[in-house]
């Protein structure tokens, strides 16, 4: 699967389409010159309406010419990992296999968010000047509207009527259960994080309030270039910024838990919701800092359940992390990752981590993939037990079944390898396959009710369960099906 993680080289933030000037029919303008905001044409008149009179102050304008806003997205960065087999449970010997065969052979999977914060230099001022040539031209336009109004004002007749406004409320209230509210409700529990490396390398990602004694959850690749050293802090929307460290961290899950130093009193966390109750086509809205736009509100639906998705940075030396995920189509941009993906009522059910990156892309061969309408998230009952766990001993703990599986893809299930990472044994002696009975070769088919097609799948499912939990291996040898109940074991770390 292509992915991008903190790290990489920090692209410039995207040009900004500025908007258009909000006012009434005014007279023609001009077209724009180069680096002015284009104005959006409006309709022609109906069939059968009067030509207005030349001079009529009420005519609409002529049709602007297309701009040429959005531009195509960026291409996307290939994936890049290698690695052989890898333990489906992540045993011993596992960390060194997480990644290739499978991932190389997957261009066009979902990916991890790269959180990489806008350059200071550049891609903020673009957006600054964006902002202010949209705003001198709705000036411009409304001025000239107005004063021909003024002049034409005497007889015409004309009459406007205005919303009744309270000069006395400084914010709108919105009905419970609308996503204003919702949104209004969940911001001062998100944050904005910045993770910096001792060689000055990081980015941008999201969190939000896990307690009230000021742990924050994201994911560990939001967090990953401050753990050796580096320096790491974490923004509210009403400004106030803390230092921070890093807790606890779980590569193979894609969640990290990080501490505000000093942490304010008034911390209110996030509800966390049930992800297992979770249908297709609930709503869902998604906070996080896309492209280091800091409070970025964005809704949809939950398009499918329980999606196998394998992801990592990109890098030669990276492990994947596996999810059996939420998908929604929720914009989702780099500097989601980590941010809270939240139902109608404004509970937690995700974590979001990774975007489906499209084929290809116009603007150059190395930019950012953006938003196509596939996000993934973790499943927050799962991300609540990763939390918890890296909150009482810093160290993340996996389930396994004690046995090496392919991650080639494949479609027909996910067959145990004939050696394990660095020459150890396929099956753990004495772990949870072996008392099963299973062997080198047989292919693993399903898991209980979830039908396993390859070997991520099987990790990803794997570790929705906890150590300890029953569950059904369904799986084929010689050509005959078999069904066996195994007793997951455990793993703690991420070596």
């Amino acid at each position: 699967m292509s992915t991008e993680n903190e790290g990489n080289p920090v692209p410039p933030a995207p040009s900004t389409p500025p908007v258009p000037p909000a006012t009434p029919a005014a007279s023609p303008q001009p077209a724009a010159s180069e680096g002015e905001a284009p104005t959006a044409p409006i309709p022609p008149a109906p069939q059968g309406a009067p030509t207005p009179a030349a001079g009529d102050p009420y005519a609409p304008p002529s049709q602007a010419p297309e701009g040429s806003w959005p531009p195509p997205p960026p291409a996307t960065p290939s994936y890049a990992d290698a690695g052989a087999g890898a333990y489906a449970d992540a045993g011993a010997g596992a960390g060194a296999g997480w990644g290739s065969p499978y991932d190389q052979q997957h261009q066009h999977q979902p990916y991890q968010q790269p959180q990489h914060a806008p350059q200071k230099s550049s891609g903020r001022g673009g957006l600054i000047a964006a902002v202010l040539v949209a705003a001198l031209v709705a000036g411009g336009a409304g001025g000239g509207l107005g004063y021909t109004l003024a002049k034409n004002n005497d007889n015409s007749g004309s009459t406007t009527v205005s919303a009744s406004t309270d000069s006395g409320v400084t914010q709108v209230k919105r009905a419970a259960g609308t996503i204003a509210a919702v949104a209004n409700k969940s911001l001062p529990s998100t944050v904005t994080i910045e993770a910096e490396s001792t060689s000055g390398d990081g980015g941008t990602g999201t969190g939000f309030v896990f307690d009230t004694q000021g742990h924050i959850v994201t994911n560990n690749h939001v967090v990953a270039d401050a753990l050796d050293g580096g320096k790491l802090t974490a923004t509210f929307p009403n400004g106030k910024k803390y230092d921070a460290e890093v807790v606890g961290h779980a590569q193979g899950y894609d969640v990290a838990v990080i501490k505000l130093k000093n942490p304010p009193s008034d911390l209110k966390p996030l509800p966390l919701g049930d992800s297992d109750k979770v249908a297709v086509g609930d709503e869902t809205i998604a906070i996080g800092a896309p492209f280091g736009l800091s409070n970025t509100v964005t809704t949809g639906i939950i398009s499918a359940k329980n999606r196998p998705v394998a992801s990592s940075d990109g890098s030669a030396s990276s492990k994947a992390s596996y999810m059996s995920a939420l998908q929604t189509d929720a914009s989702i941009n780099p500097g989601n990752s980590g941010g809270p993906l939240l139902d109608a009522d404004g509970s937690v059910i995700g974590i979001n981590s990774a975007i489906q990156s499209a084929s290809s892309g116009g603007l150059g061969s190395t930019g950012q993939s953006g938003s196509i309408g596939l996000g993934f998230a973790i499943p927050i009952n799962q991300a609540k037990y990763v939390a918890q766990q890296l909150i009482k001993t810093g160290k993340p703990v996996y389930a396994k079944i004690g046995a090496s599986v392919s991650l080639e893809d494949s479609s027909g299930g996910a067959q145990i390898t004939d050696s394990g990472s660095s020459g150890s044994a396929a099956v753990e002696s004495g772990g949870p396959a072996d008392k099963a009975g299973l062997k080198p070769g047989d292919v693993i088919t399903k898991l209980d009710d979830s039908v396993i097609d390859s070997g991520p799948t099987l990790i990803g499912e794997i570790w929705t369960h906890k150590p300890g939990d029953k569950v059904q291996i369904t799986y084929k040898r010689g050509g005959s099906e078999h069904t066996v109940t195994l007793t997951l074991g455990a793993r703690v770390g991420d070596n």
